[in-house]
């Protein structure tokens, strides 16, 4: 049931039982739809918000929540404009975009650790460290940072960081798969899994495992001048929310039939999604409290603060940033539950 036609039969039922009891929901339903961005079509990053939604998180805190298909514009943009509240991000792009000027702040980390490795063929007995990627090919997606970041991780192991890239988007995966490229960015819980059920085994260089900062794979940012208009509101969504999701990192495969249930049809390996549920809640989602969410500033600095020491960072006029940021005005907690 969508959270409005719950609002609805709510307000309906306390029409009928007493007239305080309208004045209340009629209150209730006065502010706006919150309206939320979704990165991609429908997969496990957005497990915990089909859970809040098909539970009834954001109806019991009296919102109306509407999800915005993926389109090709940014989340970041979109939510930067005022055309959606909230969206799916990563801490690059959200790194980015803040640094550039726009108005948004992470608010929530679904996934607190690096998702993503250095995916090449299983049976690449010549490619054992990132510094076996010297010379070779790699299949890229054109993200900002993506080249610096593996030339980095290549370093750390005592390579030269010299590599071609050619940018392919998702046909880098089958690039690599057929052999025709050397090596690409995998999403572990998902092309991984997905290379698995196709019979194309991958393995995989997780950064960390070689000196690179961890990063937050999967955030919530929110528009900044919104949050700071409507405190209470945004506080009910990012806890009905981080709800959601902590109920995904608890029971993974309960979150997995809300995900299958919410977008019927959209899932053509539906025990591929179950799969990459348990992997997310098993590694990614949470902190060593149990929780799901929280933020630290070490980890911003270390991270984000990679791409302000490459150069890579431009402020609003476009020049680099002469400066590194406040991190700690990147993200927020304050909008979580408390611990």
């Amino acid at each position: 049931m969508s959270g409005r036609l719950r609002r609805a039969l709510a307000c309906a039922v306390a029409a009928v039982a007493a007239l305080s009891a309208l004045t209340a929901c009629s209150s209730a339903d006065q502010g706006q739809t919150i309206r939320f961005a979704l990165d991609w079509t429908p997969n496990t990053n957005h497990t915990g918000l089909y859970v809040a939604l098909q539970r009834g998180y954001f109806a019991d805190a009296g919102l109306d929540v509407e999800v915005l298909p993926y389109t090709n514009t940014a989340v970041g943009t979109v939510v930067d404009a005022g055309n959606a509240e909230f969206g799916i991000s990563t801490q690059g792009q959200s790194t980015f975009a803040r640094a550039s000027g726009a108005h948004t702040v992470s608010v929530l980390a679904p996934l607190r650790h690096w998702a993503t490795g250095i995916g090449v063929r299983a049976d690449r007995a010549d490619i054992t460290g990132p510094r076996d990627l010297d010379g070779k090919t790699y299949a890229g997606f054109g993200e900002p940072g993506e080249i610096e970041i593996l030339q980095q991780v290549i370093r750390n192991d005592g390579g030269t960081g010299d590599f071609t890239a050619v940018t392919l988007g998702t046909s880098a995966y089958e690039a690599v798969y057929s052999g025709q490229a050397d090596f690409t960015v995998s999403y572990l819980a998902w092309e991984g899994i997905e290379a698995e059920h196709h019979g194309t085994p991958m393995k995989y260089l997780r950064y960390t495992d070689f000196g690179f900062p961890d990063s937050y794979a999967i955030l919530i940012d929110g528009n900044e001048d919104w949050l700071t208009a409507n405190p209470e509101r945004a506080a009910k969504f990012v806890q009905a929310l981080q709800r959601g999701y902590q109920a995904a990192a608890d029971d993974p495969d309960a979150a997995a039939r809300d995900l299958i249930a919410a977008n019927p049809g959209a899932f053509n390996d539906e025990s591929l999604v179950f799969e990459s549920q348990r992997m997310l809640a098993s590694q990614f989602m949470k902190g060593a409290d149990g929780r799901v969410g929280p933020q630290a500033l070490d980890q911003w600095a270390a991270n984000s603060g990679f791409l302000y020491r490459k150069g890579l960072l431009a402020g609003p006029d476009g020049k680099p940033l002469i400066e590194e940021p406040d991190w700690s005005r990147y993200f927020t907690n304050d909008y979580l539950a408390p611990a």
